[in-house]
């Protein structure tokens, strides 16, 4: 056995057993309003075969909770808007909540986040708006408590609907309505070192004024862009565009030094009548783009070093979402779990959807005794006591 074999060893072992918040750039937004989408034992499979590392649901599902079980992907969950009021006033509430639907699952499955409800700020319901940052507060409290704090962030996504300009991105500030809601829970994300999630969707931009926006622009294509006079940086995608909007935003309400991550952004591949663009052929686009871009692991014009993260919504085509018809096709793969349309990624095989079926090497994806964390574990441990005998 060489020296280096033994220091390559010792790199992959290291690799193996160090956890991050955020594997990589590239995750994924698994949402479940459906009835025919496969079961998260499958859909786990389906993660591991494509290699995706990040996941956030909007919920605490148990039995998704338990399917991620020693399956190495990193988990965000969320806790939905309904149960906000309560939590706010009532710090055992979140304490129980913490113990029934974060602890019993650790550390198997990675929970590294909750999201303190989804697009609060800027939504309908004002009376939301006021409990948000006691939630978050007690949540975090209750994390503390039951020395959870340090391995799981909280946080709470947004939508454009905070901002009240985004363009050109130096432009970006947020609403005076939402300010004081928006900075204490800033400041609370601050104290606590969470970034700034927002959902940022240039197909919803298109959608609303296609006539004024370039289709390449939005898609990630090559185009003109945009050039921003005042920082006098040229923007040739929506995407980051947007991105930097937050940033600037952020810096004028006093927080320049929080990372920003993009918790939802996505193209719906079929829509009604009156929704531009929505098409597989600009989804497609769009999706290619985007992987491409964010594997690049590169930050934006104006934030360089700040690499973008982003989710992308979303895994499945949801049939009982409620809204316009593209509410219903976001998914980057069917109901079945075969592909929506080519971007590099693969669908489930027939069979891998029951688990009597299940070939070793999808056995091997699921996370079996013999999968590839633990096969890396035991070949450096077989190495290393070689060496010792050496």
């Amino acid at each position: 056995m060489t020296y280096s074999s033994l220091f390559l060893c010792f790199i992959l072992l290291f690799n193996v057993l160090v956890t991050h918040a955020f594997t990589g750039t590239y995750g994924i937004n698994y949402g479940r309003i459906a009835d025919n989408i496969p079961a998260p034992e499958s859909v786990v499979t389906l993660l591991r075969a494509n290699k995706i590392k990040n996941v956030r649901i909007y919920d605490a599902d148990h039995g998704v909770l338990t399917a991620f079980k020693d399956s190495g992907i990193q988990i965000i969950i969320g806790l939905g808007n309904e149960f906000l009021k309560d939590i706010s006033v009532n710090e055992d509430h979140a304490i129980e909540w913490v113990k029934v639907n974060v602890q019993p699952y650790l550390p198997g499955t990675l929970i590294r986040g909750i999201a303190v409800g989804n697009e609060i700020l800027g939504g309908l319901d004002v009376e939301l708006w006021e409990v948000l940052v006691p939630a978050a507060k007690n949540v975090y409290n209750a994390l503390d408590k039951l020395n959870l704090a340090r391995k799981i962030e909280v946080s709470s996504p947004h939508s454009e609907a905070v901002f009240e300009n985004t363009y050109p991105p130096s432009a970006g500030v947020f609403k005076e309505s939402i300010l004081p809601y928006m900075i204490p829970l800033l400041n609370f994300s601050s104290q606590i070192r969470s970034p700034f999630y927002i959902n940022a969707y240039p197909f919803l931009a298109y959608k609303s004024d296609p006539s004024h926006i370039d289709l390449n622009y939005a898609l990630l294509e090559k185009s003109s862009g945009i050039y921003d006079a005042k920082t006098k940086l040229h923007y040739d995608n929506m995407f980051e565009a947007m991105i930097d909007a937050a940033y600037f935003a952020l810096e004028k309400a006093g927080f320049e030094k929080m990372p920003v991550i993009c918790s939802e952004t996505g193209w719906a591949s079929k829509g009604d009548e009156n929704e531009a663009g929505a098409n597989v052929k600009n989804a497609r686009t769009y999706n290619n783009n985007l992987h491409k871009r964010l594997l690049k692991k590169k930050g934006t014009p104006y934030r360089p070093k700040m690499v973008v993260r982003a989710y992308v919504f979303a895994l499945f085509n949801e049939n009982q979402k409620p809204g316009p018809t593209s509410e219903r096709n976001f998914g980057l793969f069917k109901a079945d779990g075969s592909i929506a349309y080519k971007i590099g990624f693969r669908g489930l095989v027939p069979s891998s959807a029951s688990s009597s079926h299940l070939s070793s090497k999808d056995f091997i994806l699921r996370g079996g005794f013999w999968s590839s964390q633990w096969f890396i574990v035991v070949t450096c441990v077989t190495m290393l006591l070689q060496f010792i005998e050496l």
